[in-house]
Protein backbone atom coordinates (compact mmCIF):
# COMPACT_ATOMS: atom_id res chain seq x y z
CA UNK A 1 0.00 0.00 0.00
CA UNK A 2 2.46 2.71 0.64
CA UNK A 3 5.20 2.10 -2.17
CA UNK A 4 1.67 2.94 -4.00
CA UNK A 5 0.41 5.57 -2.41
CA UNK A 6 3.24 7.43 -1.27
CA UNK A 7 3.57 9.45 -4.77
CA UNK A 8 -0.02 10.36 -4.29
CA UNK A 9 0.23 11.59 -0.59
CA UNK A 10 1.81 15.28 -0.87
CA UNK A 11 -0.76 15.91 -3.27
CA UNK A 12 -3.48 14.68 -0.80
CA UNK A 13 -2.65 16.51 1.95
CA UNK A 14 -1.93 19.96 0.11
CA UNK A 15 -6.39 19.11 -0.46
CA UNK A 16 -6.81 17.93 2.98
CA UNK A 17 -4.74 21.02 4.28
CA UNK A 18 -6.86 23.92 2.29
CA UNK A 19 -8.74 25.69 4.57
CA UNK A 20 -6.17 24.41 7.94
CA UNK A 21 -4.01 26.85 6.75
CA UNK A 22 -6.51 29.47 6.79
CA UNK A 23 -7.85 28.99 10.36
CA UNK A 24 -5.75 31.33 12.71
CA UNK A 25 -3.49 30.38 14.72
CA UNK A 26 -4.47 33.12 18.06
CA UNK A 27 -8.21 31.41 17.90
CA UNK A 28 -8.45 29.15 20.96
CA UNK A 29 -11.50 28.00 22.50
CA UNK A 30 -12.30 26.33 25.73
CA UNK A 31 -12.88 22.72 24.13
CA UNK A 32 -9.03 22.51 22.47
CA UNK A 33 -8.51 19.19 21.51
CA UNK A 34 -5.54 17.26 23.50
CA UNK A 35 -1.93 17.57 21.41
CA UNK A 36 -0.70 14.29 19.78
CA UNK A 37 2.92 14.37 19.39
CA UNK A 38 4.10 12.08 16.47
CA UNK A 39 5.31 9.06 18.41
CA UNK A 40 1.84 8.49 20.24
CA UNK A 41 0.44 7.95 16.31
CA UNK A 42 -0.19 4.15 15.56
CA UNK A 43 1.60 2.74 12.52
CA UNK A 44 -0.95 3.51 10.10
CA UNK A 45 -1.71 6.89 11.07
CA UNK A 46 2.05 7.53 10.87
CA UNK A 47 1.97 5.90 7.03
CA UNK A 48 -1.19 8.40 6.20
CA UNK A 49 0.39 11.40 7.63
CA UNK A 50 4.11 11.01 6.72
CA UNK A 51 4.29 13.79 4.26
CA UNK A 52 3.57 15.66 7.40
CA UNK A 53 5.93 14.15 10.20
CA UNK A 54 8.84 16.86 10.26
CA UNK A 55 6.08 20.05 11.00
CA UNK A 56 3.73 17.38 13.07
CA UNK A 57 4.65 17.97 16.50
CA UNK A 58 4.59 22.00 15.94
CA UNK A 59 0.74 22.43 14.72
CA UNK A 60 -1.79 23.07 17.15
CA UNK A 61 -3.87 20.26 18.65
CA UNK A 62 -6.64 21.33 17.05
CA UNK A 63 -4.54 21.09 13.33
CA UNK A 64 -3.33 17.91 14.38
CA UNK A 65 -7.10 16.72 15.11
CA UNK A 66 -8.52 17.32 11.83
CA UNK A 67 -5.42 15.74 9.75
CA UNK A 68 -6.48 12.70 12.09
CA UNK A 69 -9.54 12.80 11.09
CA UNK A 70 -9.13 13.60 7.24
CA UNK A 71 -6.32 11.03 7.26
CA UNK A 72 -9.01 8.63 8.81
CA UNK A 73 -11.81 9.27 6.25
CA UNK A 74 -8.92 8.69 3.77
CA UNK A 75 -8.14 5.17 4.53
CA UNK A 76 -11.70 4.63 4.86
CA UNK A 77 -12.57 5.48 1.17
CA UNK A 78 -13.49 3.56 -1.89
CA UNK A 79 -10.36 3.66 -4.29
CA UNK A 80 -12.67 5.34 -6.65
CA UNK A 81 -13.23 8.47 -4.71
CA UNK A 82 -9.74 8.51 -3.57
CA UNK A 83 -8.66 8.52 -7.63
CA UNK A 84 -11.43 11.45 -7.78
CA UNK A 85 -9.59 13.10 -4.94
CA UNK A 86 -6.03 12.45 -6.60
CA UNK A 87 -7.19 13.91 -9.71
CA UNK A 88 -8.43 17.08 -7.85
CA UNK A 89 -5.56 17.38 -5.85
CA UNK A 90 -3.52 17.50 -9.59
CA UNK A 91 -5.84 20.04 -11.21
CA UNK A 92 -5.27 21.92 -8.34
CA UNK A 93 -1.62 21.99 -8.20
CA UNK A 94 -1.45 23.02 -11.88
CA UNK A 95 -3.69 26.09 -11.15
CA UNK A 96 -2.24 29.53 -11.30
CA UNK A 97 -2.49 31.44 -7.93
CA UNK A 98 -4.83 33.60 -9.50
CA UNK A 99 -7.00 30.57 -10.96
CA UNK A 100 -7.06 29.66 -7.26
CA UNK A 101 -8.19 32.95 -5.88
CA UNK A 102 -11.43 32.00 -8.36
CA UNK A 103 -12.09 28.94 -7.52
CA UNK A 104 -12.25 30.16 -4.30
CA UNK A 105 -14.16 32.99 -4.74
CA UNK A 106 -16.69 30.83 -7.16
CA UNK A 107 -17.28 28.10 -4.19
CA UNK A 108 -18.00 30.46 -1.54
CA UNK A 109 -20.41 32.46 -3.92
CA UNK A 110 -21.88 28.69 -4.68
CA UNK A 111 -22.36 28.11 -1.09
CA UNK A 112 -23.98 31.17 -0.28
CA UNK A 113 -26.71 30.46 -3.44
CA UNK A 114 -30.25 29.39 -1.61
CA UNK A 115 -30.17 25.78 -2.07
CA UNK A 116 -32.45 25.25 -4.90
CA UNK A 117 -29.91 27.40 -7.07
CA UNK A 118 -27.40 24.65 -6.00
CA UNK A 119 -29.18 21.99 -7.58
CA UNK A 120 -30.00 23.57 -10.18
CA UNK A 121 -26.51 24.65 -11.36
CA UNK A 122 -25.44 21.10 -10.33
CA UNK A 123 -28.09 19.05 -12.35
CA UNK A 124 -26.96 21.49 -15.12
CA UNK A 125 -23.23 20.75 -14.65
CA UNK A 126 -23.89 16.76 -14.81
CA UNK A 127 -26.09 17.20 -17.60
CA UNK A 128 -22.79 19.29 -19.18
CA UNK A 129 -20.80 15.88 -17.90
CA UNK A 130 -22.73 13.75 -20.07
CA UNK A 131 -22.76 15.22 -23.26
CA UNK A 132 -20.45 13.88 -25.64
CA UNK A 133 -16.86 15.79 -25.63
CA UNK A 134 -17.08 17.64 -29.31
CA UNK A 135 -20.17 19.06 -27.86
CA UNK A 136 -18.50 20.15 -24.60
CA UNK A 137 -15.77 21.72 -26.41
CA UNK A 138 -17.85 23.91 -28.73
CA UNK A 139 -19.77 24.79 -25.84
CA UNK A 140 -16.53 25.60 -23.67
CA UNK A 141 -15.54 27.92 -26.95
CA UNK A 142 -18.71 29.40 -27.75
CA UNK A 143 -18.78 30.53 -23.55
CA UNK A 144 -15.50 32.13 -24.31
CA UNK A 145 -16.57 34.05 -27.21
CA UNK A 146 -19.23 36.01 -25.24
CA UNK A 147 -18.98 38.91 -23.52
CA UNK A 148 -19.64 39.35 -19.77
CA UNK A 149 -23.24 40.82 -20.90
CA UNK A 150 -24.27 37.95 -23.30
CA UNK A 151 -22.90 35.58 -20.27
CA UNK A 152 -25.85 36.16 -18.49
CA UNK A 153 -28.40 35.58 -20.51
CA UNK A 154 -26.53 32.29 -21.43
CA UNK A 155 -29.12 29.67 -20.04
CA UNK A 156 -31.92 31.75 -21.45
CA UNK A 157 -30.63 30.91 -25.06
CA UNK A 158 -29.83 26.83 -23.98
CA UNK A 159 -32.71 26.64 -21.98
CA UNK A 160 -34.72 27.25 -25.44
CA UNK A 161 -32.64 24.89 -27.12
CA UNK A 162 -33.27 21.95 -25.04
CA UNK A 163 -37.04 22.64 -25.31
CA UNK A 164 -37.41 22.63 -28.79
CA UNK A 165 -34.96 19.30 -29.33
CA UNK A 166 -36.71 16.39 -30.14
CA UNK A 167 -36.64 13.76 -27.43
CA UNK A 168 -33.83 11.61 -27.13
CA UNK A 169 -31.78 14.21 -29.07
CA UNK A 170 -29.10 16.49 -27.67
CA UNK A 171 -29.79 20.37 -28.67
CA UNK A 172 -26.90 21.98 -30.96
CA UNK A 173 -26.30 25.39 -29.75
CA UNK A 174 -26.44 28.51 -31.71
Amino acid sequence: MTRFFRPALPLLFAALLGGAAIAPLHAQDTDTPAAHPWNSLDQAQREVLEPLQEQWDSMSPRKQARMLERAERWVTMPPQKREEVRQHIARWQQMTPAERQQARENRKKFHELPPEQREQLHATFERFQKLPPEQRDKLIREWHALTPAERLHWDERHIHSDQSAPAGESPDPQ
